[in-house]
């Protein structure tokens, strides 16, 4: 039988469902919602944008995101299958998983807005000869003129672990403003690196003879190896030559989804705790 088509009409008779008190209208309700699957998300969308309540903005949520979610999966778990080698796979592969909190995100909106950051710099990366300048313009750009920066206020917040978010929102934690320095970094062939220092993720810019440490979160401080030593064992860690090594993208990767996990957490959204968990261990089978 032929699947009826949805409008915004009968989008919005089913959100208003949602709140009817008998099991049986929101089990009808839901089941639709599942039955409309994809085809309801932009109807959805548009409606979640239009000023209504933040309760019916949180169902509204709620119901993308249980559409979407089998997708995700599925997309995510083939991107990783062909590898996360590289840079642009890595880039690839977070805003993906961005979709997670924002299903209805168009990723190319974002690839964009990583270009024009880059290219905001990129003559003056290319006629400045100093290796250890090109560090120091792209550092002023991104912690001074971007003011990308820690969220120490709020820090267990989900958008501070997804990365469109922490492009929209200019803060983040430590580990997503490393990865926007390495994407622009990326565009630019400058050599800056992620370090999976544990606790707090590190940047890393390497020349042809020394390897610089710098703080993303402490907008882009330059910090010496006995300074991360110390902090590693005020936290009670003994230091390891590798954990002020450089990672590689899918260590990267799976250090932001566990991240997101621990956010969704302290939350209490054990729902999606669950889901992330999938796609933890889609990644840690290539790790």
């Amino acid at each position: 039988m032929k699947k009826r088509e949805s409008s915004k009409s009968e989008i919005e008779s089913l959100i208003y469902l949602l709140d009817d008190p008998d099991p049986q209208v929101q089990l009808g309700v839901k089941k639709r919602f599942e039955e409309l699957g994809e085809n309801a998300v932009p109807l959805l969308d548009q409606y979640r944008s239009e000023p209504i309540k933040d309760s019916d903005k949180e169902t509204i949520n709620e119901i993308i995101y249980n559409i979407t979610i089998g997708n995700l999966l599925e997309e995510f778990s083939t991107l990783v299958e062909q590898g996360i080698d590289s840079r642009a796979q890595l880039e690839e592969a977070l805003l993906l998983l961005s979709k997670f909190g924002t299903p209805t995100l168009r990723i190319d909106d974002y690839r964009k807005k990583l270009n024009n950051m880059s290219t905001h710099i990129g003559s003056d990366i290319a006629y400045t000869p100093s290796i250890s300048e090109k560090m120091q313009i792209m550092l002023q750009y991104v912690f001074r003129e971007l003011r990308f920066r820690g969220d120490s206020k709020d820090y267990h917040n989900p958008e501070n672990a997804s990365l469109d978010r922490v492009i929209d929102r200019r803060k983040g934690l430590p580990i997503m403003l490393s990865v926007v320095v390495m994407f622009l970094a990326r565009r630019l062939n400058l050599p800056f690196h992620g370090v999976n220092m544990p606790i707090h993720f590190m940047l890393m810019y390497q020349t042809h003879n020394q390897e610089i440490l710098i703080d993303p979160f402490d907008g882009g401080t330059i910090v010496t190896y006995n300074q991360c030593c110390y902090f590693l064992k005020k936290n009670g860690i003994e230091p390891r030559s590798e954990h002020l090594k450089k990672a590689d993208e899918t260590d990267i990767l799976v250090r932001c989804i566990r991240n997101l996990m621990h956010s969704y957490a302290k939350k209490g959204q054990e729902k999606r705790v669950a889901d992330l968990q999938k796609l933890l261990q889609i990644a840690e089978l290539k790790a």
